[in-house]
């Protein structure tokens, strides 16, 4: 297996209708992902970014029961607005976390005034990735980057 690709690998890609920059406000801005980030009916209840290498970050969703899941993670690489690398080994400044499951890389390449939006999320096992498939990842993915979409088109030129 070639592990330089990851084994164990899930992607999204879509070309978005707004600039680069734009698109990673909105996966940097607690402000903006609040807005975006879980597919509804569930909700991000906070955010809190640090976003730079060895930076923590913790996000809340809330499921539409009301019950909260803090997911917490370390961003490992950091090129504004055109790369993001997190990941959910760590809680914090190196710290490990219980049960790593996933790093994810995001890329955000400029296309005509648009942006080729990629997400690899690679997992520690084959176990990892299937579940997160059963999670729904195809569609709880589409679902949130249609919600990213709709944001931008809001936030038009000023974002």
């Amino acid at each position: 297996m070639n592990h330089a690709n990851g084994p164990y690998r899930l992607t999204l890609e879509r070309l978005i209708d707004a600039p680069p920059e734009q698109v990673y406000r909105a996966w940097t801005e607690a402000e903006l992902l609040c807005q975006w980030f879980t597919p509804r009916p569930w909700t991000v209840a906070s955010a809190e970014l640090d976003v730079r290498p060895g930076g923590s970050s913790l996000v809340v969703m809330r499921s539409p029961e009301g019950q909260d899941f803090p997911n917490r993670g370390v961003y490992l690489e950091v090129r504004p607005g055109r790369r993001l690398v997190f990941t959910d080994a760590y809680t914090e400044a190196w710290l490990p976390s219980a049960k790593p499951f996933m790093t994810v890389t995001l890329e955000f390449q400029p296309r005509d005034g648009k942006t080729h939006y990629r997400a690899d999320v690679l997992h520690w096992t084959e176990a990892d990735l299937r579940e997160h498939e059963a999670m729904g990842f195809a569609s709880g993915w589409g679902q949130a980057t249609d919600q990213l979409e709709d944001l931008l088109a809001g936030l038009g030129g000023g974002a």
